[in-house]
């Protein structure tokens, strides 16, 4: 059955908290369940390459896209899951794509960092994606439309120089688009005091780009945190840098992990599922929950069954292809 997509009102939240509460806990745990799937199928050996999880930062994505309007874009990297699933809501499509199935996001051809659907762009190259968010935001404004563009970096990608070229241009040019740095702390298996010398928000401010930071795993938080972010960054025109300091709990890709098993203990305090679980009623809490398995479940199900990309003519993945 055909599932028509609408990224406007579908991130449209009802005014009561309890049901922006829900909407944010049943993102974040589509999200989670389906990379514990998708880390299973790996380990049985249905993913070719590699795979990069967002597990524990996930309310960054609820918190941040849930404000993006239709005809917003998205940017994101390597670790790109849960932004194109807060985006989409297309578990299936995403399946396929890492399934190398030719019903995937791009026919099975970029894996699990390069998509292309929409608005909403991966690449693995972190530091290459910062100057093409930059020139998309300056292509949509120089259309006349209110757009922006948002783009996930993580703290690595400091220490790139192709992204404080970006900067200049951004904000020399006044560049509509929201950077947006998840900082957990470790790029890839070095730790961030190693890598980083000075500070992210003042780098962003040197180039005269306002900037500021926020210490959170709570979606709810984040959630109002990016509100009148995104509204001025939409009403000005003018570029903004905040950093979310936050916690990969899963390794950097597949099993690989230097970080001290104490300090991932630690952090799992700070996971942001259970945190918003305590807000919600049980019964609905646990509605949601079986909803979000079983689609999971029938996302991978349906992509397995896909013909693998080559194996015959090139499925077009938004014709009524998925279930």
């Amino acid at each position: 059955m055909e599932r028509l997509h609408d990224p406007g009102p579908a991130r449209r939240f009802a005014e009561a908290p309890g049901l922006r509460c829900e909407k944010l806990y049943r993102q974040m745990r589509l999200i989670r369940r389906f990379e514990e799937r998708l880390l299973r199928q790996f380990e049985e050996g249905d993913v070719s390459g590699t795979t990069h999880a967002c597990i524990g930062q996930e309310a960054d994505a609820a918190g941040v896209i849930n404000h993006l309007q239709k005809g917003d874009i998205v940017f994101s990297n390597h670790r790109c899951h849960g932004h194109f699933l807060a985006f989409s809501d297309r578990p299936e499509l995403l399946a396929a794509e890492v399934l190398g199935r030719a019903t995937g996001l791009v026919g099975g051809r970029g894996g699990s960092q390069h998509i292309c659907w929409e608005n909403f762009y991966s690449n693995g190259i972190q530091g290459g994606i910062v100057p093409v968010s930059v020139g998309m935001a300056l292509a949509e404004k120089s259309t006349g439309r209110d757009s922006i563009t948002t783009v996930f970096l993580g703290d690595g990608t400091f220490g790139e120089g192709v992204i404080y070229e970006a900067f200049n241009m951004a904000s020399l040019w006044s560049a509509p688009v929201l950077f947006v740095v998840e900082n957990n702390q470790w790029a890839q298996s070095t730790p961030v005091e190693k890598e980083l010398a000075g500070d992210m928000v003042a780098r962003a401010q040197s180039f005269d780009i306002e900037a500021g930071s926020i210490t959170s795993t709570d979606a709810e938080e984040l959630y109002d945190h990016f509100q009148p972010l995104v509204h001025k960054v939409r009403n000005t025109g003018r570029p903004h840098l905040e950093v979310i300091e936050t916690y990969r709990l899963c390794h950097h890709s597949k099993s690989d992990d230097k970080r001290p098993r104490q300090q991932v203990e630690a952090r799992k305090k700070d996971d942001p599922l259970p945190k918003l679980r305590k807000r919600l009623d049980e019964d609905a809490a646990k509605s949601i929950e079986k909803e979000v398995k079983k689609r999971v479940e029938q996302a991978f199900l349906w992509a397995l069954e896909q013909p693998f990309a080559g194996d015959e003519e090139l499925v077009d993945p938004l014709v009524d292809a998925s279930p």
